[in-house]
């Protein structure tokens, strides 16, 4: 997200993982496959309907349990929340804990290394008042984090992180997801991945969804206005924009929409899926939102090669963004500050630290009680310290970095300590003294 301005997940556990954590850090439960059938009101802001999930253990350590995040309860008040689960079949629920948000589901039996397993519920979404990445602005809705995700267990334990505002809290491995979203025909349905409508009863369009390894699925609803073009790659890019929006905007941002989708695949692979979905809403409080294949903007165009630049940090080469928030935003905006030749000389000189705990490499928990500095350490310093390691380690020696970087950890996880290994790996320079200054440890 492009703003405008553990021992904490054993506590909401109430007790310790097993020992066996510690030996065995594989992110389990793995290769999750969602299949998601709503039903929209008139309006678009009300769905119901079934979702399941099918997922495998590749952990040595079995799985007894899995926990389901139920992010957008963050905006009700719980227990009374916009996310409903009910009707839970292939295990036991547990009463929703974090505020709402996690769900434990209790496993029938222990689920093996390499065993499949399959859980299904009913569902049903609320969007809520306000121009949100999860809210409704007049008769446009934004769906984003809506759909119940698969918490992840690694070396660490369950992460079960509270949801933030400030930036973002998602954690999420690899995942299929096949979405048929019934619908008003006068409402369009932008959505993660590639859709395809049909006819449905009298008034009604049925869109199928279909997004495969992507990290998780976002849609809209409304009466937007869309244009569509297509790279000189043959990315099919869509945009939406609601009213208030002229066509000329609109037209300007499909020109940058194209143009950064070309020169990010350009430095850091090519673009895997085949189609990329623009929703334009000044009203957002926010620059804007990523989702794979899917982003909310406000007329910027920085803010929009930023996003589109999560399709890579975040989205292709995933993170943990609550705790390591700085792998994918500051990756983005320095993918920004490259599409927009944009050197970054002399920005470190601007570099003032608030205090000595104050560190690009920081989690969420700290930017949320230093809300003021987030944007400015993990944005601003972030990309500074990127240009740095290009200055420091040569050009053409960050370029095969990224690139090389990328494409190990495609369809993976990044962590800032598989990050700095390779950096050094990329050098005869000695680095220790680089990440010290530029505050980044892990």
């Amino acid at each position: 997200m492009l703003a405008c301005t553990s021992a904490a997940v054993l506590l909401l556990l109430g007790s310790a993982p097993p020992a066996a954590f510690a030996v065995d850090g594989t992110r389990t439960p793995a290769s999750p496959s969602y299949t998601v059938s709503l039903t929209s009101n008139a309006s678009g802001s009300t769905w119901t309907g079934h979702e399941s999930v099918t997922f495998s253990n590749p952990s040595a350590d079995p799985l007894n349990e899995v926990y389901l995040r139920l992010w957008d309860n963050y905006h009700g008040s719980c227990p009374s929340t916009p996310i409903t689960v009910t009707n839970v079949t292939g295990g036991t629920p547990s009463p929703l804990s974090v505020n709402c948000t996690a769900l434990k589901i209790t496993l029938p039996a222990p689920l093996g290394q390499n065993q499949s397993t399959s859980i299904g519920f009913d569902l049903g979404i609320v969007v809520p008042s306000g121009a949100d990445r999860f809210g409704r602005d007049g008769s446009y809705n934004f769906i984003g984090n809506a759909l119940p995700v698969l918490a992840v267990r690694d070396g660490s334990g369950w992460h079960l992180d509270p949801y933030t505002n400030n930036g973002e809290s998602f954690y999420q491995l690899i995942s299929d997801y096949t979405v048929t979203l019934d619908h008003p025909s006068s409402l369009f349905v932008p959505a993660t991945g590639t859709s395809v409508d049909t006819p449905g009863t009298s008034g009604r369009t049925v869109t199928k969804a279909t997004a495969a390894k992507v990290r998780e699925f976002a849609w809209a609803a409304g009466p937007f206005t869309k244009t569509t073009s297509t790279t000189s790659t043959g990315v099919t890019v869509n945009v939406y924009r609601v009213s208030s929006i002229s066509s000329g905007s609109a037209s300007s941002m499909m020109t940058t929409a194209k143009n950064s989708l070309v020169a990010h695949a350009g430095r850091f692979g090519a673009f895997p899926y085949g189609e990329v979905d623009v929703v334009l809403d000044n009203n957002f409080w926010f620059g804007g939102m990523e989702y794979p294949g899917f982003v909310l903007d406000v007329i910027s165009s920085t803010a929009l090669a930023h996003e589109l630049a999560h399709q890579w940090w975040y989205g292709i080469v995933g993170d943990d963004e609550y705790n390591s928030p700085w792998l994918d935003e500051s990756f983005a905006d320095y993918a920004t500050d490259l599409y927009n030749n944009i050197s970054g000389t002399n920005c470190w000189n601007n570099v003032s630290w608030q205090s000595s705990a104050e560190k690009i490499s920081n989690p969420m928990s700290y930017w949320d009680a230093h809300s003021s500095r987030y944007g400015t350490v993990v944005y601003s310093y972030g990309k500074c310290a990127l240009h740095d390691l290009r200055r420091t380690i040569g050009t053409t020696a960050m370029q095969d970095l990224l690139k090389n970087y990328a494409a190990s950890h495609w369809y993976g996880i990044s962590t800032t300590a598989e990050f700095k290994a390779a950096a050094q790996a990329a050098t005869s320079v000695n680095l220790s003294s680089f990440w010290t200054t530029h505050r980044i440890d892990g």
